[in-house]
């Protein structure tokens, strides 16, 4: 398996296993910082001519703007800068493949994965999540080697509103989480709001979004396994006193530049929206001497849970709520954040509604998760589905091999549960709350280039029933292989039969998963999910520029490189 030039510096900086820098010497190829920059250092390949006494390499290039053929041009950077990959894409397959099948149970079946797992990584079928490329590994024992995480994300449970919550727990907890190369997703709802008064030192609280700043700010400072920055999702109730200056904290300089921010909306405010009616921004009234003790001990951020108690909340202001939303997007327009998510709905289609409720979502913001939840990442290359059957005057003619398709998002549902036995749990409730639902997320990548190779125009009728096809199969496959799973390995521990076939997605789906569900059991409470693919996609090369153009005539341009059209 080859790639292009990116992808080959991709593959080698993020997933190739590196040589101790003591072990690096002349001849060697290494990766090398060609351009410093805090945030987005530019890498390039180069091979090392000379050591020098002081620290430093001489480096004949090999990609960039200082590659040259002639090896006549030198270029100087300090050893530290440089890292020597030791393993081809071949031999992280292999090391991937071998370390997954080795959660299966008798050696015969560790073999057997351990073949089908790399055929499916070598074919291109089947992407891990970078995590998982970067750190699965096992020594001749099948004991995982290193501390690196194999899921992209996590969420943490909402920080309470107390100093030692908010810096000795969730900054702990999340620094912890990134330095190990997940990204973190928490809401700040449970901050008492800016002015809010802090009985402890009589004084006034400085906000929520104040303690989202040094989030954000402490989130640059991690370095995620030597390859990556932090990534941080910040969220906010539409209830929350705070909620105006979170949604324009993205357009201030020095507020909060380090995360995603999305304000989470409720069923009650896009109601209030529709008939133009006004909204309160309010919070618990914890001053309340008779609730004073009870907001300490069981505040975790949920308003609907608080009032259904009956507990007193405090108005701090009443606004139209279209000023809300004018003011959403707005600042959506100027900075493109903040998101929106519906929170309430993401409950009532969750298959975990009835144990573990979805708080926030993961950085990029594709996966609603409990506290302590995670991102449990794999992808189909849909591109790789397309079988070449001959050519015509056009060129290559391709279909779709729905087989094939089938097949490796069964496979992709084994892999990934077995990721999750795999993976080293830093946090105790990390480990509690993931094999107790065993969530995953299958995705994909390279649709826009399979609708090429078939020659579908997206958007078209045809491409819209082709595209509902293949996701359709792919769900359906993916949970059929969970409940074939649960009947060979056991269901979730939190799987209850009638109340899971009850979640508003199960009731989407067909009899026959709903039928194999009810009398086999599920592995998993979710299978699917589409996460953004940047740098997995740019490594394996698919097609993201090609330009389709209308010309005056009214001819359509052929795909290829990007030109000024008529």
């Amino acid at each position: 398996m080859n790639f292009d030039t990116l992808g080959r510096i991709i593959f080698l900086d993020r997933y190739s296993i590196k040589e101790k820098k003591d072990d690096i010497e002349t001849g060697d190829l290494v990766i090398v910082i060609t351009k410093e920059d805090r945030k987005y250092p530019k890498k390039d390949l180069g091979v090392i001519k000379k050591m020098l006494d002081d620290g430093r390499v001489v480096l004949h290039m090999v990609t960039g703007i200082y590659a040259d053929q002639e090896n006549n041009f030198e270029f100087t950077q300090e050893l530290r800068k440089c890292d020597k990959p030791i393993e081809s894409i071949d031999d992280a397959h292999r090391r991937v493949a071998k370390a997954v099948a080795s959660m299966e149970k008798t050696d015969e079946k560790k073999s057997q994965y351990l073949e089908e797992f790399f055929e499916q990584l070598n074919k291109k079928y089947i992407q891990p999540a970078g995590r998982i490329m970067t750190g699965a590994n096992v020594d001749g024992k099948d004991h995982y080697t290193g501390n690196l995480t194999l899921f992209n994300c996590y969420v943490i449970p909402n920080p309470a509103d107390s100093r030692r919550g908010i810096i000795q727990d969730t900054l702990y907890q999340m620094v912890e989480i990134m330095s190990r190369g997940g990204g973190v997703g928490m809401s700040l709802s449970a901050l008492r709001p800016h002015y809010a008064y802090v009985k402890g030192v009589h004084g006034k609280s400085s906000g929520s979004v104040s303690w989202g700043g040094l989030f954000s700010y402490t989130t640059a400072l991690i370095e995620q396994g030597g390859s990556r920055r932090g990534a941080l999702m910040l969220m906010q109730w539409d209830w929350h006193p705070d909620v105006l200056e979170f949604i324009e904290s993205k357009t201030q300089v020095g507020m909060i530049e380090n995360a995603n921010i999305s304000v989470m909306i409720s069923d009650d405010f896009m109601t209030a929206l529709k008939h133009d009616q006004y909204w309160n921004l309010e919070f618990p009234d914890y001053e309340n001497p008779t609730y004073s003790e009870i907001y300490h001990q069981t505040w975790a951020g949920d308003l609907q849970a608080w009032k259904k108690m009956g507990y007193p909340t405090k108005v701090y202001k009443t606004i139209k709520a279209r000023e809300l939303w004018n003011k959403i997007i707005a600042s959506a327009h100027k900075s493109a954040e903040p998101g929106i998510v519906f929170m309430e709905r993401y409950n009532k289609l969750s298959n975990s509604y009835y144990f573990n409720k979805i708080i926030a979502t993961n950085p990029c913001g594709e996966q609603g998760l409990p506290g302590w939840g995670v991102c449990n990442l794999g992808h189909l290359y849909l591109a790789s589905f397309a079988e070449n059957i001959g050519e015509d005057a056009t060129g290559p003619v391709y279909k779709m091999n729905w087989d094939a398709l089938k097949k490796s998002a069964r496979l992709l549902t084994r892999f990934l549960d077995n990721v999750i036995d795999l993976t080293p749990y830093h946090f105790k409730e990390n480990e509690d709350n993931q094999k107790s639902e065993r969530r995953v997320g299958g995705g994909t990548l390279g649709l826009g280039e399979l609708l090429i190779k078939l020659r579908m125009r997206y958007g078209s009728d045809e491409s819209l029933e082709f595209i509902d096809k293949i996701y359709s199969a792919i769900t359906q496959e993916m949970y059929k292989a969970s409940a074939d799973l649960a009947q060979e390995k056991g269901a979730f521990p939190k799987f209850e039969a009638d109340k899971f076939l009850e979640s508003g997605f199960m009731k989407t789906m067909p009899d026959e998963v709903r039928k194999a569900i009810r009398e086999k059991g599920i592995r998993n409470v979710t299978l699917t999910t589409q996460a953004p693919t940047g740098t997995v996609g740019s490594m394996l090369g698919r097609i993201f520029c090609l330009c389709h153009g209308l010309k005056s005539d009214g001819s359509h341009q052929s795909p290829g490189s990007c030109t000024m059209l008529d």
